[in-house]
């Protein structure tokens, strides 16, 4: 089950692709890792689907990362009349307690929005269909001006671009997901609407270690913490969706470079996501304009692509899969590929774990290397050299599960899971043996192993060596 690519593929579960013959399908097809998400399905689906993961998980063999994402706090507008239109230049009163509404106004059943906005604030609803502008704001209402009008239905969502909402990212509903979902071994825990680098610090005390806790950039306010956030978070999302509502859509493509170059730098999964596929949640083949969006994101260095409703729901979710891996492979081929990847290289700290990587690097390439072997327990030592971005493959073994899953979502890593070592001499034979088996090496080629010393030590990277392969067993043990 090696793949010939570097970038993962996220493929979100649902109705189209529950079951496991068809989970089974998506995984030989390409799939990495599954996203369960939460906004959809009872407990009870997500428990089902996850049960499904794992036993394809031991019947295979491989690591398979699983991702569940949490729905975050939706701001929706109550009931509405059949019928409901606003016209373009309409007065609209939106108040915190309002019967049925119609052209004239609505329940907007949220007090933290009335608490945060002010005259000259932009409210979007359904997906920015619908513009309002705010032009008197109190405690319980707001008299606004429609300057996009439409269509209105109840429970569409609202956005409120222009400020930062006093709303936590974890809703009540979302604590009791990520509750149980801690009862699950899941591997990632996706945040939505992340807006400070609190939020991610709040979730990640409630996972305490149980998952790595991915920060979903979605919101315009996130941008002017982005750095502190993914200081703090294990990974990022670029959520494409909410972004393209909340701020100019022309904005978006350099906000995802940005958002995938800070994250490499700090060497962090990115993950892009949204729309990638959209016209394959009907149609059996991609548009080019979509086929150029996930090449965009290969070639920016993104650790994984994700699919949503195109896998979730869609008429086609096994094309969709393949669509994805045949594109990050013909763009990993492409001559322009490492010109693109090297240019988004960064410093290394000073520290000798990043030295050791750096070397690992230079050394593997300057050798024509079969492959970078990690040994790590943490992870740590795998995401640096994921990070370098190297030529060569990155083999990691890990005595640990939940390290290899976590990994699989990460750029360029094979993890393979082994009993823990008893000494260097034994990794060293260990990842010869394995480079094998696994067909990243033969007889005769060389390896450059990384781990650090001694074992079991979180981020210390501290040893490299060069090792041939089928030489290293015949070594007697000192």
């Amino acid at each position: 089950m090696r793949r010939v690519r570097n970038v993962k593929v996220l493929a979100t579960l649902g109705p189209a692709s529950s079951s496991e013959e068809m989970i089974r399908a998506l995984f030989q097809a390409g799939a990495d890792a599954f996203r369960l998400n939460m906004s959809h399905g009872t407990h009870d689906d997500v428990r089902a689907m996850h049960a499904r993961i794992r036993a394809i998980e031991a019947e295979l063999g491989r690591p398979i990362c699983i991702l569940v994402d949490l729905q975050g706090p939706k701001l929706r507008v109550g009931k509405i009349a059949d019928g409901t239109v606003l016209e373009e230049g309409a007065s609209f009163r939106l108040e915190l307690k309002h019967g049925p509404g119609d052209a004239t106004g609505a329940e907007l059943p949220h007090k933290e929005i009335f608490q945060a906005i002010e005259a000259g604030a932009s409210l979007l609803i359904d997906d920015g269909k619908i513009r309002l502008e705010v032009v008197e704001a109190g405690k319980d209402y707001a008299d606004t001006k429609v300057i996009v009008g439409g269509p209105l239905s109840s429970n569409k969502g609202v956005n409120v671009p222009d400020v930062t909402l006093p709303v936590p990212a974890l809703s009540p509903k979302d604590r009791r997901d990520l509750d149980f979902a801690m009862t699950l071994d899941v591997d990632w825990v996706a945040l939505s609407f992340v807006q400070r680098p609190d939020d991610v610090a709040e979730a990640k005390k409630i996972v305490a270690g149980r998952a790595a806790v991915m920060a979903k950039i979605e919101k315009p306010q996130a941008l002017d913490f982005l750095d502190e956030i993914i200081e703090v978070a294990d990974g990022v999302m670029v959520a494409r969706g909410d972004l393209g509502v909340e701020l100019p859509v022309e904005q978006v493509p350099g906000i995802q470079k940005a958002i995938t170059r800070a994250s490499r730098i700090a060497g962090k999964p990115v993950v892009v996501a949204t729309q990638m596929l959209e016209s394959m949640i009907e149609a059996p083949v991609p548009t080019r304009a979509e086929v150029s969006d996930v090449a965009n994101a290969v070639f920016e260095g993104a650790d994984a692509v994700m699919l949503s409703g195109e896998s979730a729901a869609g008429a086609h979710p096994l094309e969709a899969v393949e669509v994805m891996d045949r594109v990050a492979r013909s763009v990993e081929g492409d001559p322009q590929f490492r010109d693109t990847i090297d240019a988004g290289r960064t410093v290394p700290e000073t520290t000798s774990a990043d030295a050791i990587t750096l070397a690992a690097r230079q050394v593997a390439e300057t050798l024509k290397a079969a492959a970078i072997v990690c040994y790590t327990a943490s992870g740590s030592t795998g995401l640096r050299a994921s990070r370098e971005r190297p030529k060569v493959p990155i083999l990691v073994l890990t005595p640990v599960v939940q390290t290899a899953r976590r990994l699989a979502l990460a750029w360029g890593v094979h993890c393979v899971e082994t009993e823990d070592t008893t000494s260097f001499l034994d990794m060293v034979i260990r990842a010869s043996r394995v480079a094998e088996s696994e067909e990243f090496a033969k007889t005769g080629d060389r390896l450059v192993i990384t781990a650090g010393v001694p074992f079991g030590t979180p981020g210390r990277t501290n040893i490299l060596r060069i090792a041939t392969v089928g030489t290293e067993a015949r070594r007697p043990r000192a």
